[in-house]
């Protein structure tokens, strides 16, 4: 079974025959929820992940993996940081894919003494 992940409309264009994507990216569905791909938080100005124990790591191999984007997306509206990017990544090639973007919490700020 194949499952086709959605393109916006503004990426298709029109053939004299059919409206054809000109992007379309086919992967087969027991992959898109296995393990080995991963929804992570990313902290987009230091450019590190979410570990499951509510850590910052640079390794996007420790990163906690979010079942979904919109649950990974509310997560890091939670979390003490600025600007976030949630992120698709494959560890097999190492690749990334970004899904989504905001904004955080922002840092906590100490007092000065």
């Amino acid at each position: 079974m194949f499952t086709y992940l959605s393109i916006p409309p503004m990426t298709r264009q029109v053939c004299a025959i059919k409206e054809l994507p000109v992007c379309m990216l086919v992967v087969r569905e027991n992959v898109v929820t296995s393990s080995f791909m991963n929804i992570l938080i990313e902290d987009a100005e230091k450019l590190e992940y979410l570990t499951h124990d509510n850590q910052w790591t640079k390794n996007a191999a420790e990163g906690k993996s979010f079942g979904a984007t919109e649950t990974a997306f509310q997560a890091a509206k939670k979390e003490a940081i600025g600007r976030f990017n949630i992120v698709f990544y494959i560890p097999q090639t190492k690749q990334f894919v970004n899904l989504d973007h905001g904004r955080g919490k922002g840092l906590v700020e100490a007092s000065p003494a």
